[in-house]
């Protein structure tokens, strides 16, 4: 997992951090998570990396 970046920037639009995985963004949707707090959008991130690389190696 230590393998991926996430990038987090916060949307005056959505009023939540948005998260991109740049690895992902020739197979995933863009941003792919979100969080109202810098440290959700973080964990939520690292599920999405998580769940995808599953998904893949099945």
């Amino acid at each position: 997992m230590n393998r991926y970046s996430m990038v987090i920037q916060w949307s005056d639009e959505d009023q939540l951090f948005l998260v991109t995985i740049p690895e992902f963004g020739d197979r995933v949707v863009m941003p792919c998570t979100h969080g109202k707090t810098r440290e959700e959008a973080i964990h939520k991130g690292e599920e999405v990396i998580e769940m995808y690389l599953e998904a893949w190696l099945a």
